[in-house]
C-alpha cells in the first residue's frame, strides 16, 4: 500500500508538471485531497528516492529518474484501458478504476505482452499517447473543437476530459473517437457550436463540449 501511495503521488506530479514547472505543496496538497503535513511527509519520502528535488520555499521537480517512473505507471495504465475495451470488451467509460489498480502491478512481461497482443497501440481508448518502455511518445497536434472556425470538417481524435460523467454523456450523443464532424454555425453569445455527423443533422454541441474535444482537421 505504502508503495501504491508513492505512486499515486509520483503520478499526480506527472500530470501537474504538464501545466506548470513551478509545483507548490499546496498544488498537490489539493490534487491528492490532503493536508498540508501529509504532503510535506510524502515528498520527503519521494526525494529520498530520488524522484524528485524538494528543498523548503521551492517548487517541486520531477528527477529524470522521476519521470522515467512516472511514464511508466502512465504506459502500465493506458495500456491497461486499451486490453480491457479492445480485448475483453469493455466500455471506455468503464476502465478508468480498474486500470488504477492494475498500473501498480510489477510485472513488466504482462504489460510488453498485451502491448503486443494489440499490436503496439500508440493511444488509450480515449485518445490519449501511450509511452513506449522507455518512456517516449508522439504527442499530435491536436486542436480543440472549439478552436475550429464554421464550414470546417474534422475527426474526433482525443478527449481533454475522460471523466464517467463525459464519456456516459458521448455514448448518449453518439460521439467517439473517429467520429467526423462538420461545424456549422458558431453561436456569438455562448460559443456553443451547431454541427452535423453520423445520423445527427444541425444538433448544438455547448462550448464545455467542444472545449473537451480534441479534433483534426481533415
Amino acid at each position: 500500500m505504502a508503495t501504491i501511495t508513492k505512486e499515486n503521488y509520483l503520478k499526480a506530479l506527472y500530470f501537474l508538471h504538464q501545466k506548470s514547472d513551478a509545483i507548490s505543496l499546496t498544488d498537490l496538497g489539493k490534487t491528492m485531497e490532503v493536508s498540508k503535513p501529509t504532503v510535506n511527509d510524502m515528498v520527503k519520502k519521494l526525494h529520498d528516492r530520488g524522484w524528485i528535488k524538494y528543498e523548503k520555499y521551492k517548487p517541486l521537480k520531477l528527477t529524470d529518474k522521476g519521470r522515467k517512473a512516472a511514464m511508466q505507471i502512465v504506459r502500465k495504465h493506458r495500456l491497461s484501458e486499451m486490453f480491457l475495451v479492445q480485448v475483453m470488451g469493455f466500455g471506455w467509460e468503464e476502465v478508468h478504476d480498474i486500470a488504477e489498480e492494475l498500473e501498480h502491478i510489477k510485472a513488466d512481461k504482462l504489460f510488453d505482452r498485451m502491448d503486443e497482443l494489440m499490436g503496439f497501440p500508440s493511444v488509450d481508448p480515449h485518445g490519449s499517447p501511450i509511452p513506449d518502455k522507455n518512456g517516449n511518445y508522439n504527442k499530435p497536434n491536436y486542436k480543440l473543437l472549439s478552436q475550429v472556425p464554421e464550414n470546417s470538417k474534422v475527426v474526433v481524435r482525443a478527449l481533454r476530459d475522460s471523466s464517467t460523467e463525459f464519456l456516459l454523456y458521448l455514448n448518449k450523443k453518439g460521439l467517439q473517437l473517429g467520429t467526423e464532424i462538420v461545424t456549422h454555425q458558431i453561436e456569438p453569445f455562448d460559443k456553443s457550436i451547431t454541427v452535423s455527423y453520423a445520423s445527427y443533422s444541425e444538433t448544438t454541441l455547448s462550448s464545455s463540449v467542444s472545449n473537451r474535444l480534441l479534433v483534426e482537421v481533415v
